[in-house]
């Protein structure tokens, strides 16, 4: 018994099924379109968002202005000002949970 001659046949029955279905979906397209209109509103906040990615994360003028301080060995720092921002950190923290 010949188990191969039989493959083409029902791989053609099933090929012209698949070609069916599509026929059957492309009939029941009306043609009608959808229309999408973008408010003011979201056409200014589209804008806002392009130009708040154009912005540098990084301000490269007063880094450059700081590493070189750090370099020259002028950067300095109070006491008093790391001590406050340790102490407000702590306080910060607590307050938030």
């Amino acid at each position: 018994m010949k188990i191969w001659e039989g493959v083409p046949k029902v791989s053609g029955i099933y090929d012209s099924g698949k070609n069916v279905n599509k026929a059957e979906k492309t009939d029941g397209v009306t043609g009608k379109k959808d229309v999408v209109s973008i408010s003011n509103q979201a056409k200014d906040f589209q804008t806002a968002m392009k130009a708040l990615k154009e912005i540098p994360d990084i301000r490269k003028d007063k880094v450059e202005e700081l590493a070189r301080k750090i370099e020259s060995g002028t950067y300095k720092v109070s006491e008093e000002d790391i001590a406050d921002k340790i102490l407000k950190s702590i306080l910060d923290r607590k307050t938030q949970g």
